[in-house]
């Protein structure tokens, strides 16, 4: 019967070290390094010295998924894994389809930027863009601007699930969503209108 317990300390390592290989941290510091890379490529000339997020806009950390409360095991798993040791991980933001994406964007940012200024367009909470006053542009210009913006959108959607899946992580999506949706807004220039966490419209 002694000998039982020695053997069960090791199963219950062995478990713990399996839980510790699964329970990756998404590296948040390492997003925002890539994202600000990513963005002031697109943006080029019309984007400024990089600022903070709104106040009231930093990333708050995500809830666990739904139907999977984090257990007393995992807690202390947390503690054996220090979150940052993801601080130390890079993201991947270079490969052909990502460079695809960038390169059809930055075309794109160019006949998007006087909207962004006139403040037609705007964006979204979620990483997008959108119509926000239809008014300011002139019916002849407004199905393209639509088609743009809707272009636009098409290829953030894209680039969120690439990065993710770039990086052997698709389940980071949503994280690498929320990280560019606050780059966006940090590294444009003053004058752009932005949606705060609350969905209203904010002038940088």
């Amino acid at each position: 019967m002694r000998r039982s317990r020695p053997l069960s300390l090791v199963a219950l390592l062995t478990m713990l070290a399996a839980c510790v290989t699964v329970n990756v941290y998404f590296p948040a510091a390492a997003a925002e390094r890539a994202a600000d890379r990513f963005i002031r490529d697109v943006y080029g000339e019309t984007g400024k010295e990089t600022q903070p997020p709104p106040a009231g806009e930093q990333a708050e950390p995500l809830p666990p998924p739904a139907g999977e409360p984090q257990s007393g095991l995992i807690r202390l798993l947390d503690l054996l894994v220090p979150a940052a040791l993801a601080d130390t991980l890079d993201i991947n933001i270079s490969t052909p389809a990502i460079n695809r994406l960038k390169a059809a964007m930055e075309a794109r940012h160019r006949q998007l930027v006087p909207w962004y200024g006139k403040g037609a367009v705007g964006m979204t909470r979620d990483g997008l863009i959108t119509l926000r006053d239809p008014s300011v542009v002139p019916l002849r210009d407004r199905n393209r601007v639509k088609q743009l913006i809707a272009q636009e959108n098409r290829d953030r959607n894209a680039l969120y699930a690439e990065v993710a899946r770039a990086n052997g992580h698709p389940e980071w999506e949503p994280e690498i969503r929320r990280v560019f949706a606050q780059r966006w807004v940090a590294n444009a220039p003053s004058g752009w209108w932005y949606q705060d966490s609350r969905g209203a419209w904010q002038r940088k």
